[in-house]
């Protein structure tokens, strides 16, 4: 097949952050608020299990991170003040990240650019969120394609994600190859739309039968 482009899915295959709760603990420190990472870690898992967090940020926005940051917060018994630390932490959250470039990633661009081949971004991401992460690692312009979330009021494994992608690249979905680190959003989604679907699986952690790359790299062998 003669693919003509590339989407990639962002954080976990892109970009690389450090871990949730230790950024919720760097931050909460700032004022003065000392919490262990597990006890982080156990406030957040219950959030999620209580609350579908695609669908908060759909019918929210932004508002609705202030609201599950405030939600964490009180979880680990911190009540005073806990809807000014759950802004804060929202505010705050991508300079306390360790944002980090995966070590594979600014070679792959150059080459698949050089190449004449389309690059783009589908992430279930919002915009506001997006846009800070790509212009902190000076990513902002490198890209025919960012698709979030709110961009089509729609989310990772919906197809429709990832043909708006597509359509706005001026492509087919068998044109497509798309990257991404998980199996349910990324690999199921992808293969839904029709695109050619590629999990990256740099630590071999992944145990589906699927065609796996191990460093981006990789997806050259397809051009």
């Amino acid at each position: 097949m003669n693919y003509k482009a590339v989407l990639f899915d962002l954080g976990g295959t892109l970009v690389k952050t450090a871990e949730i709760p230790e950024i919720y603990r760097r931050i909460l420190e700032i004022y003065g608020v000392k919490v262990t990472a597990n006890q982080i870690l156990e406030a957040h898992k219950a959030n999620e299990n209580n609350v579908d967090a695609l669908e908060g940020q759909l019918k929210m926005g932004k508002q609705f991170w202030d609201k599950w940051n405030q939600t964490v917060v009180e979880s680990i018994g911190i009540q005073q003040n806990s809807r000014f630390l759950g802004e804060r932490i929202s505010e705050l959250w991508w300079d306390y990240a360790d944002l980090t470039l995966y070590p594979d990633v600014e070679e792959t661009l150059i080459i698949l650019k050089s190449k004449g081949i389309k690059i783009g971004i589908v992430t279930n991401g919002f915009r506001y969120d997006y846009e800070q992460i790509l212009e902190k690692l000076g990513l902002s312009d490198q890209f025919e394609v960012v698709v979030g979330a709110d961009t089509c009021n729609c989310g990772k494994p919906d197809t429709e994600i990832f043909l708006y992608a597509v359509d706005k690249l001026g492509l087919e979905p068998g044109e497509v190859v798309f990257v991404g680190n998980e199996y349910r959003y990324d690999y199921l989604g992808a293969t839904r739309a029709g695109l050619k679907p590629l999990m990256i699986d740099r630590e071999d952690k992944i145990s589906e039968n699927v065609d796996v790359i191990k460093s981006l790299t990789d997806i050259l062998n397809y051009f």
